[in-house]
């Protein structure tokens, strides 16, 4: 699975932006899909993720009623609508896929290459 992140961007606190992860493979529809970003100096941390179905989501305290992750399978694709976006939420975004939806980053195999989002005070 090959995964190619867009979407990223300047934004100000407050406003939104709506991340999308464009994969390919013919097996897109049966993996785990989830979003992680990471800051400067620091670790990269789980955002969310969603289950091969759709029908289940996990998200990160921090971003809990503010990020919604969903799936489009017909199109071989994730995304990631951030709302009320905060200065602490700039980091570089990642979309990642595999077999199960876990919270942890060594669950999945394949990664895109990551797209900037910057939320200015």
């Amino acid at each position: 699975v090959q995964l190619q992140a867009s979407g990223g961007g300047l934004v100000q606190a407050g406003g939104s932006l709506r991340l999308s992860c464009a994969a390919s493979g013919r097996t897109f529809s049966s993996y785990a899909l989830g979003w992680f970003r990471q800051a400067p100096g620091k670790e990269r941390e789980f955002v969310a993720t969603i289950v091969w179905s759709g029908g289940t989501t996990y998200y990160a305290d921090s971003v809990k009623g503010r990020f919604t992750i969903s799936r489009d399978n017909a199109k071989n694709t994730v995304y990631l609508q951030m709302n009320s976006l905060k200065p602490e939420d700039t980091a570089v975004y990642y979309c990642a896929a595999g077999r199960i939806a876990t919270m942890g980053p060594n669950g999945y195999p394949y990664w895109g290459q990551g797209t900037l989002v910057t939320v200015s005070s």
